[in-house]
């Protein structure tokens, strides 16, 4: 039996000064106010790190730089599978434009958070890229 085809979804751990950024839901209503590593679905033929870097500049309005990817993948629904991939700033300052709200996060507060569930397999392989 194969596994079922799934649509990659990737998100950006954006570090700066040992901290992640993380970025509140808006919408839908039953996420809203839940945390998550910003980031989209990839376009047809496009690479998980073009992906990153296209939605970064759509959502947050700066340019990022993939510098690695986290270990693993998590199930979005049964449809979609995350993966999330660390990254610096390269250019400008992340605004919110999906989101209402951003924070940067230690390695201390990430529990702290309300994340959705397909984004908390990665905090723990996340922690120690930020002390």
């Amino acid at each position: 039996m194969t596994e079922p085809l799934r649509t990659l979804v990737v998100g950006a751990a954006i570090i700066r000064d040992g901290a992640v950024l993380a970025a509140r839901r808006t919408s839908p209503p039953e996420l809203a106010g839940r945390w998550e590593f910003p980031g989209g679905k990839l376009e047809p033929g496009e690479s998980g790190e073009a992906a990153l870097v296209r939605e970064i500049g759509e959502e947050l309005g700066c340019r990022i730089e993939v510098t690695s990817w986290l270990p693993g993948s998590a199930l979005i629904g049964d449809s979609h599978l995350l993966r999330v991939a660390c990254a610096v700033i390269a250019d400008g300052e992340p605004s919110p434009t999906e989101h209402d709200l951003l924070s940067w996060v230690r390695a201390e507060e990430l529990d702290a958070l309300d994340w959705l569930e397909p984004d908390r397999p990665f905090l723990d392989s996340l922690r120690p890229r930020l002390r």
